[in-house]
């Protein structure tokens, strides 16, 4: 029998869900508030697990959860929310969540994360200790959005930031990879250490190295002074590495050498230093096609992505666009020292069609010219700079949607033909067909960066499905 704690002031809400589960093997045991949570717990040690409601009368759930993983870290714990808010997934996260789930809720996922959550929690019981002093909750960094991809983004942070472990960042530009990794420092236990970060792309192989590593005293040519590098001033923090996939080979070796020794010498220096730092890294790059390429090293890229966050691009989130509008609008606002200006229905529609390949930088770019060109009280179509290219870039994807790829594969089908008609008389369909649905996964695994979820949610084949192409057709 699995024995778990429902805590929620909905009765209603805690009776459905008690009935989604087979009564001879599930034990349900209900409170409708949070206080006196932690003792219940606490004389019930046969409890597998604890589903708590974030909004409870008298105290937050986020508070109860805190507390219950004080005192027995292995009890899972469901965090539930009738409302998205990224900062709640990220603190439940960080304060040890199994999971976060918000209403109304997809009962295939709520049914296996419970069967999971109390296996896990058969798995190894352990006995109440007493409680440890509590730690004062780390800043949040502002991730706005409610889309579901944001909040599993939350999450993740939230779980990775306890930790030191190396993450690597995928996303294009202008999603939002150093407001994530800033956010992960800020959570972590290096919050109150510094957080520094450096553009791999926008410097030259001898000046990044001497940004990472600092240099000795005329160790090159115009070298006058000793300086300081990145990995000393970040010491006991952590360290962002924007556009890693830009870094030249040689300071690739001299990167992966910190990572597995914790120790690097300044440029033209002898003395070793420690190098406690954590590495965050990004990239707008498919790191798969550089490794394929040579131009990226296979044990740096396990080195850095021990765990990874992929971001998604704003148009395959759009149900973010609103918000971004809004939190622009009163940031910029109050930043001109003006008041806040209407967006008419018509233009937000507009907004939220655009396909914004600039991402959440275009559009704050945008929200913030509009409110400076603006002369009246509501903001009008030419104050947007998104709406001067609208039109091409969406002719340009029009004519390629209707005609180009019929014909590129025209082009590249046809000149092998007799050869395939020759070689594989009777085979040439599934042969072709089997070669083009690889090229197609594999294509798109590449886009995401290897991640499985988003490349059968794009290719529309179920994670099964993938895995299996994957594993049959061998894809790297």
């Amino acid at each position: 029998m699995k024995n778990i704690l429902l805590v929620d002031d909905d009765k209603d809400l805690s009776s459905s869900l008690a009935n989604l589960f087979d009564s001879d093997k599930f034990s349900f045991q209900f409170l409708e508030d949070g206080t006196g949570v932690v003792d219940f717990v606490g004389d019930h040690e046969n409890l597998d697990l604890v589903m708590l409601d974030v909004n409870l009368p008298t105290i937050s759930g986020l508070e109860v959860l805190k507390d219950l993983k004080e005192r027995n870290a292995s009890l899972p714990v469901i965090v539930i929310s009738g409302f998205v808010s990224t900062e709640n997934a990220m603190e439940a996260m960080r304060e040890g969540a199994f999971e976060y789930l918000t209403k109304p809720f997809d009962i295939e996922r709520l049914i296996n994360t419970v069967n999971k959550a109390c296996s896990q929690s058969q798995q190894s019981k352990s006995p109440f200790t007493s409680p440890v002093e509590e730690q004062e909750s780390a800043e949040m960094d502002e991730i706005i959005g409610s889309s579901s991809e944001i909040v599993e983004i939350a999450k993740m942070v939230g779980q990775v930031a306890k930790t030191d472990a190396a993450v690597l960042i995928f996303g294009e530009s202008g999603t939002g990879k150093e407001l994530v990794a800033r956010a992960i420092h800020r959570n972590s236990k290096r919050n109150n250490n510094a957080f520094l970060s450096v553009n791999c792309a926008a410097l030259h192989e001898t000046l990044l190295e001497s940004e990472l590593f600092g240099h000795e005293k005329g160790a090159f040519t115009g070298a006058y002074y000793k300086r300081i590098g990145k990995f000393e001033q970040a010491h006991s923090g952590s360290l962002f590495l924007d556009e890693i996939g830009d870094m030249s080979m040689l300071t690739q070796s001299k990167l992966l050498r910190v990572l597995q020794e914790k120790k690097f010498e300044r440029v033209g220096g002898n003395e070793s230093i420690d190098a406690n730092v954590r590495i965050i890294a990004a990239t707008n790059k498919s790191l798969v096609q550089l490794m394929k390429e040579g131009s990226f090293r296979v044990d740096l890229f396990y080195r850095l992505k021990v765990f990874s966050i992929y971001i998604p691009p704003l148009r395959e989130r759009r149900s973010d666009i609103s918000i971004l509008i809004a939190h622009f609008n009163t940031l910029f606002s109050q930043q001109l020292g003006q008041p806040e200006k209407t967006i008419p229905k018509s233009i937000m529609q507009d907004l939220f069609k655009y396909q914004w390949p600039g991402n959440v930088r275009e559009l704050e770019n945008n929200i913030h010219t509009a409110l400076v060109k603006s002369k009246g009280e509501k903001l009008e179509r030419e104050d947007f700079p998104a709406f001067d290219l609208e039109e091409s870039v969406q002719e340009d994807q029009t004519g390629l949607l209707e005609s180009d790829y019929t014909e590129s594969f025209d082009k590249l089908i046809k000149p092998i033909m007799p050869q395939m008609i020759d070689a594989y008389p009777g085979k040439i369909y599934h042969m072709m067909e089997a070669a083009f649905e690889k090229s197609v996964i594999s294509a798109c695994l590449e886009y995401y960066n290897g991640n499985q979820v988003k490349a059968s949610e794009t290719l529309g084949i179920s994670r099964n499905t993938l895995r299996d192409r994957i594993a049959r057709f061998e894809i790297y």
